[in-house]
């Protein structure tokens, strides 16, 4: 058993050292005695102490709110409260059926919300996942395959091309050592990790002398020491900061939860005043008092609202399916389009996340140019806007013969005739690869003829690669070589021009050095190739041959932007909406590629501004200043987690709206805090995914331009549904109440009102999310933060609609009602006042539209399904007066001709005065420009 003072001593090493995360500022000989590990490892003994006392190398995960709590908690809701006494009151009143009517309700609305909040509940369980199971370990001396959970503190553990690394570690011994860390740090390529010591104030992304918990071993070997596991990982610091950022309700449900608020008043404030009408001026007994205030209170609620908005929103949902974006929580779908920052990621986003070589340069030519994009290995040669055989140039060709061959990638085809190319090896090897296919040299063609004997595989110090060749037809053997130009061209003594091979001179030197700068401008890679002749008795190679090499050109390979993401901007910034980039590349490529999408414009260049900044520049800036720059730079690079976050935050609290993408876990806890996270589909981690609202199936920058378009009609669908919705109710409120005054019995029964509120706004509602957008969508602002459902304008309008409903219902009532002859004509005024009713809500569909445009100037026939939903509305109420069990149960009586058509007279109303409301408007509007014109 592990004694006391064992446990303090551990505790105090993992105080001292762990927590400060300093290992990348020190030794390997300070970092093994501050963990009191030695080269060889742990013994097994003491690995299992610590594991007793530090705990297992895993990540916790939060437990989520019971599903049985959750269901409990949707009956929280005013609207339900109502609804439950309106089930009281029915009850007492010995009206069953209503009971059973208003329970269903109930029951399909909270279950709505209870599906809704419980996937929103799901714990980011995904980051568990990073954990590689197994891992290679010394212990004893000996290396030994453990379970990853049973590493600890100390343990040396040793890394192999394709691992993924199961803890945090300090590197020890390298071998050609390469990761790959951009689901960590956002870096698009491989890493070349070093062991010397770094500043402490280095960012993590640039501590290359560490390996991190859940990246990838891309190349080499590597022996290192465990500094982190579990919770004391920086993955794990990036969980502990997505389960402290806590998303509350969305903008779309703050903002129903307030109309329900304000309904759920009127409602109750409705059936108020109907039970002190009843009883102090009708003085009705206290059974039809009821009667009437039951009927207000179930008129009062738009019982299909939670309903409607779902099937809105789904609706829109695979609306936004269909274009690349894949929702993954509904309300999401209407705050995208209230959008007004986009934060995106560079590379995979703006960019294809692919590496195309688009130039070549000849010192004996001028430049080629290579088309085709992507890694499919199509495309042609251009010289001077001509196409070329490349292989007719023996210059070109030979430097096509290196890309060839000196290099490790490998490029595949699906099984599938259209299943994209696929590529296996660093991106920039693969480039290389396809482009000498795109000339007919693939890599497999021609090792039929040659054999290689040895290479150099690249290394950060020397900056290059190198590969001897024996060619089955030739008398010598080859070296070629690719690398960073600047070194290739230190081993170069000769050039070939024109096909003879000349001494390489200083102003050439110089002037390829200035093409490599002005293409590095451009956001390209650049590389050199060369190859020297050597004997063909010569079988191994060393650095010590790599002198007196023969220079054949350099190309310039770029992740393109993709197709149409400058228009895409385009529309963004027409929008309203300001694009940020974010990117773990460099700043200078980041300004290359802004400047290519059309990102950086006028008004940036004018400002005061730099065009970029990195993280170390931003976290140099006080408080103050930090929020002043964010307001105008648009360009952001080499950001860690924390920065990410700050920078949504900042933006959030100047009263924007934000959406972000992010793809790897360094996006998670901005992707959560931001209005609306964006996951790439295809590059993207789980752990972005599961903390996004949206995931883009494509990872195309358009797609989410596309969402703000259809975010923007999604919730113009859910105003106008909505006001449909509550038009109705009020209507049938005002009708109630004046019935009452009137000394009228009740023109429409409970049923009755459940019945439109549910059945024929139902369906009208579903009719009219369909709706497509009218006008310039993109054309107009963003809407503002505060901007509710329902504007006091829309009020007005629903007033005016609701007063000219109830007015034709109560007047068609009273014209058959005979309070003299009631049993004989109670239900014929009301089969006539439901009839009006019903053809009211039909007429107001064509209202509710557009809350601006004339139903002439949409046209009547734009939207097929609310002309289906009138078909499907006098259906059924054909089976309620001539089915006489449905005529029976809903006291209804077969209507003759005459009714049919005064009750669709009198609800036509609805859209002439609306024709009218609209028309009025319009030339109002009208008025008020040409006044501004004028002054």
């Amino acid at each position: 058993m592990t004694d006391k003072k064992e446990i303090n001593e551990y505790m105090q090493m993992i105080n001292n050292f762990n927590y400060n995360f300093l290992h990348h500022s020190q030794t390997v000989e300070k970092v093994l005695h501050d963990l009191s590990s030695e080269i060889n490892g742990l013994s097994h003994d003491e690995a299992k102490r610590r594991l007793q006392v530090l705990g297992v190398n895993e990540i916790p995960e939060k437990k989520g709110r019971h599903p049985i709590l959750l269901f409990l908690k949707q009956f929280h809701n005013i609207l339900v409260y109502v609804l439950l006494v309106a089930v009281l009151i029915s009850f007492f009143a010995g009206h069953l059926i209503d009971v059973y009517v208003i329970l269903t309700v109930i029951i399909i609305n909270t279950t709505i919300g209870f599906i809704q909040e419980y996937k929103a509940e799901r714990s980011i369980h995904a980051l568990k996942k990073l954990i590689v199971p197994y891992a290679k370990v010394y212990r004893d001396g000996e290396l030994h395959r453990i379970h990853s959970r049973e590493l600890a503190c100390g343990d040396i553990i040793l890394l192999e091309a394709g691992d993924k690394i199961p803890a945090d570690a300090r590197l020890t011994e390298i071998k050609n050592f390469r990761t790959i860390e951009s689901s960590l740090t956002g870096e698009s390529f491989p890493v070349d990790k070093k062991i010397t010591i770094f500043p402490a104030n280095t960012l993590l992304a640039d501590r290359k002398n560490m390996a991190w918990m859940g990246t990838y071993v891309a190349s080499g070997q590597a022996k290192a020491v465990v500094t982190g596991t579990g919770v004391n990982t920086s993955i794990s610091k990036i969980a502990q900061d997505i389960e402290r950022i806590i998303r509350g309700k969305g903008h779309l449900e703050k903002k129903v939860s307030k109309l329900v608020k304000q309904i759920g008043i009127i409602a109750i404030g409705g059936a108020i005043i109907t039970f002190l009408i009843g009883f102090f001026i009708r003085g009705l007994a206290i059974f039809e008092i009821f009667s009437f205030a039951l009927a207000s209170l179930v008129s009062g609620i738009p019982e299909g609202l939670p309903a409607v908005l779902v099937i809105v929103l789904t609706i829109g949902a695979n609306r936004m399916a269909k274009r690349g974006a894949i929702v993954r929580r509904l309300p999401a779908i209407e705050t995208v389009g209230a959008a007004t920052i986009i934060a995106t990621d560079k590379t995979g986003t703006l960019t294809e996340n692919t590496m195309n070589v688009e130039r070549i340069l000849l010192l004996d030519e001028d430049e080629i140019l290579v088309t085709g994009r992507g890694w499919e290995p199509i495309g042609d040669f251009l010289h001077k806007g001509k196409v070329i055989d490349p292989l007719e140039n023996p210059t070109l060709s030979k430097l096509l013969y290196i890309a060839a061959v000196c290099n490790n990638a490998r490029l595949l085809k699906g099984k599938e005739d259209d299943d994209p190319y696929k590529i296996i090896g660093d991106p920039t090897e693969a480039a290389l690869a396809v482009l000498a296919t795109k000339a007919g040299l693939s890599k497999e063609t021609l090792q039929k003829n040659l054999e290689k004997l040895d290479s150099l595989p690249f290394n950060p110090e020397l900056k290059y690669r190198a590969s001897l060749l024996k060619f089955s037809n030739n008398k010598t053997n080859e070296i070629y070589v690719v690398g960073a130009p600047e070194v290739v061209l230190t081993h170069s003594s000769f050039i070939t021009q024109k096909d003879k091979i000349k001494e390489l001179s200083q102003q050439q030197r110089l002037a390829i050095l200035e093409q490599v700068k002005h293409h590095g401008k451009k956001a390209m890679r650049v590389l050199g190739l060369a190859y020297k002749k050597v004997p063909a008795n010569l079988n191994n190679l060393s650095k010590d041959l790599i002198h007196d090499l023969d220079f054949v050109g350099v190309i310039g390979i770029i992740d393109p932007p993709r197709l149409g993401v400058k228009e895409a901007i385009g529309k963004a910034k027409k929008a309203g909406i300001r694009v940020i980039m974010k990117t773990g590349d460099h700043k200078d490529t980041a300004i290359a590629i802004a400047n290519e999408i059309g990102l950086i414009d006028e008004k940036t260049l004018n400002n005061k501004y730099p065009l970029a900044l990195t993280e170390q520049e931003l976290s140099q800036l006080s408080q103050e200043e930090f929020e002043e720059t964010v307001k105008y730079v648009s360009i952001f690079a080499r950001l860690s987690p924390n920065m990410k976050l700050r920078i949504v935050e900042t933006i959030q609290k100047q009263g924007h709206i934000v959406a972000m993408t992010g793809d790897g876990v360094n996006d998670a806890p901005a992707l959560k805090q931001a209005d609306i996270g964006i996951a790439m589909g295809i590059i993207g981690t789980e752990v972005a995914r599961e903390v996004s609202e949206i995931v883009l199936a494509d990872d195309n920058f358009a797609t989410i331009v596309d969402a703000v378009v259809e975010g923007r009609i999604i919730f113009t669908n859910i105003r106008q549904t909505t006001a449909h919705l509550i038009t109705t109710s009020i209507a049938e409120d005002i009708t109630i109440i004046c019935s009452l005054l009137l000394g009228f019995p009740l023109p429409l029964l409970p049923i009755h009102i459940l019945w439109l509120n549910l059945v024929t706004d139902g369906t009208g509602d579903i009719a009219l999310s369909t709706e497509p957008a009218h006008g310039d969508i993109l054309g107009e602002s963003p809407r503002k933060l505060k901007e509710n459902i329902l504007s006091k304008e829309i009020f007005i309008f629903i007033a005016m609609f609701a007063i000219i409903m109830a007015i034709g219902d109560i007047f068609l009532f009273s014209l058959y009602y005979n309070p003299a002859n009631h049993d004989a004509t109670i239900k014929l005024a009301m089969s006539v006042a439901f009839l009006s009713m019903m053809f009211s809500q039909l007429f107001n569909l064509w209202n509710m539209r557009s809350l601006k445009q004339s139903i002439f100037r949409i046209g009547f026939f734009t939207n097929k399904y609310v002309n289906l939903d009138f078909i499907i509305s006098i259906g059924f109420v054909l089976l309620l007066f001539y089915f006489p069990p449905a005529a029976s149960l809903f006291s209804f009586v077969p209507l003759g001709w005459v009714e049919w058509v005064l009750a669709l007279a009198a609800s036509s109303c609805v859209l002439w005065f609306g024709e009218l409301y609209k028309y009025l408007k319009q030339k109002n509007s009208n008025n008020k420009r040409g006044v501004r014109t004028k002054v």
